[in-house]
């Protein structure tokens, strides 16, 4: 195997600016997702019996191949094929269509009686929307938010083939060379990443959300 571990020493710099590079192109659009999602969900979580449908179109969206979505993209948007903006706006979307699905699992989650109660101590649509419902649904929509971040930190990786790829450039430069170093470098950083990533979501969630931490340990 060919291995040269003093080459993390004479790369650091290197290393550091692509791990940064992966986090930023990986996280940035789950928090656009984020913002679009929760209305977006909602919209369609009030379309009742066509939701259903709505998803089964979403999940076709998060089924696409990413490598077609990235080669699609410039097109569509009149972007440079090297332009991280394409990795963006893709990660963006699969974000979107994930996190949609989790906003209207969340919302249906909530007991009927808790909506009605809102309802019967004067609560308006939107101010039970926004003061019972949501925070209720926060659980399920943190799970789905989990799977997305550590999602895109993988797929950042498959970027590597329109020039971007971040960490990815990491396994191009190994299989390229038939040298192992970079491409353990790659593993462990994108493994930690979506680590770190998944820690710090759980924290928020329990942080933003103790009255949901209460009721699994009741």
């Amino acid at each position: 195997m060919n291995l040269d571990w003093a080459w993390i020493t004479r790369n650091a710099g290197m290393i550091g600016n692509l791990t940064a590079q992966h986090a930023v192109l990986a996280v940035l659009p789950v928090v656009a997702a984020l913002v679009l999602s929760i209305p977006l969900g909602f919209l369609v979580y009030r379309t009742g019996r066509a939701a259903n449908a709505i998803l089964a179109v979403l999940g076709i969206v998060y089924s696409i191949p990413s490598l077609a979505l990235f080669v699609a993209l410039p097109v569509v948007l009149g972007t440079s094929i090297l332009s991280p903006v394409n990795i963006a706006v893709a990660l963006t979307i699969y974000s979107v269509a994930l996190l949609v699905r989790s906003v209207v699992d969340g919302l249906r989650s909530v007991p009927s009686a808790v909506k009605q109660s809102a309802s019967a101590v004067g609560f308006g649509w939107f101010a039970r929307l926004v003061k019972v419902e949501l925070p209720l649904a926060m659980p399920v929509v943190f799970a789905g938010l989990r799977v997305v971040t550590v999602s895109n930190i993988a797929l950042v990786s498959v970027a590597v083939v329109v020039g971007g790829g971040a960490l990815g450039q990491l396994f191009d430069t190994g299989f390229n060379r038939n040298f192992f170093t970079p491409i353990i470098v790659a593993l462990v950083l994108t493994l930690l990443l979506a680590l770190i990533a998944d820690a710090i979501i759980l924290l928020v969630q329990r942080g933003t959300l103790p009255w949901a931490r209460r009721r699994r340990t009741a």
